[in-house]
């Protein structure tokens, strides 16, 4: 589109997920690896009761191009009509190419700008943020942004703090370009038109060395495995996330009970409750996957998204709150008019 275009809002049109098999519960999990736990201890602590593990040759850009293929089908729209691509990763194919890349070949797309993104578990707030700039801007009309993991591939199977936590799959949104109505309201921006009304993100590097791999291609030339400090991590996403809430509330003027939707990311029960809490929501309005998925980073909002979008609890209307926290710290939420 022309830079002399109007201002226009990025509007959610397409949603798409998919979990890769085999499916291991706890139970499974415990057996397969050796790893010294049972269901009521993880289930308890976590809210996981099951999650998906890519097999062998299965890779983090055939888990997106499936989810990608779903969302593209609910759009309505072929390939070659998306002109941006982001894939939300911490689990690349490769070092390089980017993720993204490898999607635009499988999807049969030769048009789009293709890059990842890396904010671990914030990766896909973070994309949704970079995609609703290109479109806000005038500079592409549809975009396809995906979080995508094979977190399994990151794993110390004899830590069962971490083994325990994570899981595999993809999730994808299409996002399509809407002229911006005026605002009616004494706001910055208009609060009933349909799209993302605001993105909001953080980081603080500070906090790198309480979730991390210990390896990088410039400092080990290997990928490292997953390395958490699990109390403080807790601790530290629950004040940053309810802090980062309240922000979100006053920009816009509302109030916790004026959100329809809380879609939060899937890393731990206790840490969503203290979310909804916080809004003062009840069970009904809290999207909650992690006990079907574990927490797959980059991938469980948009997978947690397609299932309240699919089983038509999330309606057309809906004023949609999705939160995000991850290594690095980073972390971030987007206000979104469904």
């Amino acid at each position: 589109m022309p830079s002399s275009c109007p201002a226009y809002r990025a509007r959610l049109i397409g949603w798409g997920g998919y979990l890769p098999e085999p499916t291991f519960t706890n139970a499974q999990l415990a057996e397969a690896y050796q790893i010294e736990t049972d269901d009521d201890w993880i289930v308890q602590r976590t809210g996981i009761r099951q999650r998906h593990l890519a097999p062998a040759g299965q890779v983090t850009s055939d888990l997106a191009t499936a989810a990608a293929q779903q969302a593209l089908a609910v759009a309505g729209l072929q390939a070659n009509d998306i002109q941006l691509i982001i894939v939300a990763t911490t689990t690349p194919d490769q070092t390089f190419p980017a993720t993204a890349v490898h999607v635009q070949r499988k999807l049969g797309n030769q048009l789009a700008i293709a890059f990842d993104v890396q904010a671990v578990c914030s990766g896909f707030v973070y994309a949704l943020s970079v995609a609703d700039q290109f479109i806000r801007s005038g500079q592409v009309r549809n975009a396809l942004v995906i979080g995508a993991e094979t977190l399994s591939r990151l794993l110390d199977w004899q830590n069962r703090t971490t083994a325990i936590l994570f899981g595999d799959g993809a999730g994808a949104v299409v996002l399509q370009a809407e002229p911006l109505m005026e605002s009616t309201d004494s706001g910055s921006s208009n609060l009933s038109q349909p799209g993302i009304i605001s993105t909001h993100l953080y980081a603080n590097g500070q906090y790198a060395d309480l979730l991390y791999t210990d390896g990088g291609a410039s400092s080990t030339q290997t990928v490292g495995t997953l390395q958490m400090n699990g109390r403080e991590v807790f601790r530290l996403a629950v004040e940053k996330l309810q802090e980062m809430l309240q922000t979100v509330l006053a920009t816009h003027n509302l109030k916790g009970t004026d959100i329809d939707w809380l879609v939060p990311h899937q890393a731990n029960i206790r840490i969503i409750q203290a979310m909804q809490q916080k809004l003062a929501l009840p069970d009904s309005q809290i999207i909650v996957t992690i006990d079907q998925h574990a927490n797959t980073s980059a991938a469980s909002i948009p997978l947690a998204l397609n299932v309240g979008l699919r089983d038509g609890r999330i309606k057309n209307g809906d004023l949609v709150l999705l939160e995000a926290m991850g290594g690095g710290f980073t972390w971030g939420a987007a206000l979104i008019r469904v």
